[in-house]
């Protein structure tokens, strides 16, 4: 089994969902008490969003490319980044490693083509929202991003940095994400990407009036597959 190297803690809630879905697919997979091999190193989320809220990128590319590397040396075989929104700067961390970063936007985009849709709505933060870096990397997989109006654009941010990442899962506000939903098919949106990954704590992608996509279940999920994927395919061979 390869060793998963997560960068973690932005936020630290969702980070909490990939150790545990990680290790249920491990279990599920491999029976008995089986669990995987993996390494967290989470960061202080506070540092990370000034960086954000700073515009600092290149500070941010550098902060988490050296948590790569460290998870790298302690051994891990490949590296998440636990976050859509610090994929902005994926490429650059990328560049620092000599194992695999499993993008969360490809691994979505095989999901999504695999069902056969091609219009999704993006729910994020409004970096990943604005910022091109998701909408152009799906574009050039064959897909067209549809976003909130700005308004609805502020109300879904708010929502993940104001309550999801600070523990707070409201009714009230599942509520808003249903209205900006029924929105969106009205424009014909044809799936629902949960495009960051705290948003699965609010909304369960088996219940919405279009096929869900969970980013961090799709991820989680890459990492299980690229885990086990020699001791699979050894089993394979040995049967």
């Amino acid at each position: 089994m390869e060793t998963i190297g997560l960068i973690g803690g932005m936020s630290f809630e969702s980070s909490a969902v990939y150790y545990r879905v990680v290790n249920e697919m491990v279990r599920d997979r491999k029976g008995g008490l089986a669990s995987a091999e993996l390494i967290l190193h989470s960061v202080n989320f506070e540092e990370i969003v000034a960086l954000q809220k700073a515009g600092d990128w290149d500070m941010a590319a550098r902060r988490l490319a050296d948590v790569a590397l460290r998870l790298q040396i302690a051994g891990a075989g490949c590296i998440l980044i636990c976050t859509n929104t610090m994929h902005l700067i994926a490429d650059k961390v990328a560049e620092k490693i000599s194992v695999p970063l499993i993008h969360i936007i490809d691994e979505t985009a095989k999901s999504l083509h695999a069902a056969g849709r091609k219009r999704p709505l993006l729910l994020a933060t409004r970096y990943t929202m604005e910022h091109g870096f998701y909408s152009d990397r799906m574009k050039s997989l064959g897909f067209d991003i549809m976003v909130p109006d700005a308004s609805d654009r502020t109300t879904v941010h708010d929502i993940i940095f104001n309550e999801l990442c600070a523990g707070k899962v409201l009714d009230s506000s599942r509520q808003k994400l249903f209205d900006i939903i029924a929105r969106a098919v009205d424009n014909g949106a044809d799936s629902i990407i949960l495009g960051c990954t705290e948003i699965c704590l609010i909304l369960d992608p088996d219940h919405l009036p279009l096929p869900g996509f969970d980013t961090t279940a799709i991820h989680a999920r890459a990492a299980v597959d690229f885990a086990l994927g020699m001791d699979e395919a050894a089993e394979e061979e040995a049967a």
